[in-house]
């Protein structure tokens, strides 16, 4: 209410031009623009198969995601939405995937997990909590708050009285943050590994519902003919990338440095075993770190590891 929101913060000095854009396009459908990058495949493989050779578990999507939490670092005028016509920039990095779970019987059971970065995050800190919430989604008896209040909607009468209420206090900012933790659409990226199921890249919708700014989807790696540096044909693969995004919540010119620094990135994935030099923050807003007590605890379950591998070496 008044601006207040539990999930970001308001954003008073707009650009005029930008700053009318939720009145001429109100929906995020509205205001969707849709772009196909394709990434070099096999810098992106070779880095991978490295990172193996010296122990560290680095997927494809970990490096996606570890190159847009650092794009976010350097441009947090990504890390926006709207809602109710107002601009707000959140108070954490946010990313929502689609994972398939484990289930006795074989069926495919999906379930989302929602992962929150620090934006001094590494290469190694990003693939270290994707592959946290990925375990603990993917088990079979896994409860998150995302089931929960989905077995809630499961019931048409109940599922539509409680939608409206929900769109009604999100739009006024009263939506409680238990719910907009547990909505996989209250995020600054849904993200999709469509390659992980046999698929194309599609171009995904941004929902209405929520506070999600971007939707990207990696397909089925792709076969092109392109020219190297001399101007020579060459095969080459290709790994296909379809971009939705809101082009209301920052001027154009912001999107074309994102990109920028994005495949900057992940031209040379060895910049993000690094943290950052230094972060900027939207108008002055620090944007919030992942609960300390997971951090503690992960840090004290490796050191653990660590120290009973020693003692069965000694």
């Amino acid at each position: 209410m008044f601006g207040k929101r539990s999930d970001g913060f308001l954003v008073k000095d707009i650009d005029p031009v930008v700053a009318l854009t939720p009145y001429i396009m109100p929906m995020r459908c509205d205001a969707q623009v849709m772009t196909t990058l394709k990434l070099p495949y096999e810098p992106l493989a070779r880095y991978v198969a490295e990172k193996r050779m010296e122990g560290h578990q680095i997927s494809f999507m970990e490096l996606i995601l570890a190159a847009y939490v650092r794009s976010i670092s350097q441009l947090p005028e990504l890390n926006r939405f709207i809602a109710n016509k107002r601009f707000y920039t959140r108070k954490e990095i946010v990313v929502s995937f689609a994972v398939l779970q484990n289930t006795a019987d074989g069926s495919d059971r999906e379930n989302i997990a929602k992962c929150k970065f620090d934006p001094r995050d590494t290469v190694y800190d990003v693939a270290s909590r994707i592959q946290e919430a990925i375990v603990a989604t993917r088990k079979e008896t896994a409860d998150n708050s995302t089931l929960k209040v989905a077995r809630l909607l499961k019931n048409p009468l109940i599922a539509n009285t409680i939608v409206f209420i929900g769109r009604l206090l999100d739009r006024y900012g009263l939506l409680p943050k238990y719910l907009i933790d547990a909505s996989p659409f209250h995020t600054g990226l849904f993200f999709s590994n469509n390659a992980s199921v046999g698929l194309p890249p599609v171009h995904h919708h941004i929902y209405n519902f929520g506070t999600t700014s971007q939707f990207v989807v990696i397909g089925n790696i792709e076969r092109e003919v392109g020219l190297d540096n001399e101007g020579k044909p060459v095969r080459r693969r290709v790994l296909p990338m379809g971009v939705v995004a809101d082009e209301r919540i920052c001027a154009g010119i912001v999107y074309s440095r994102f990109l920028q620094n994005f495949q900057r990135f992940l031209a040379n994935p060895t910049i993000l075993e690094s943290p950052p030099e230094t972060i900027l923050h939207d108008q002055g807003h620090v944007i919030s770190l992942p609960p300390a007590k997971k951090l503690r605890r992960r840090f004290r379950s490796r050191f653990r590891r660590r120290k009973k591998h020693e003692q069965q070496a000694g």
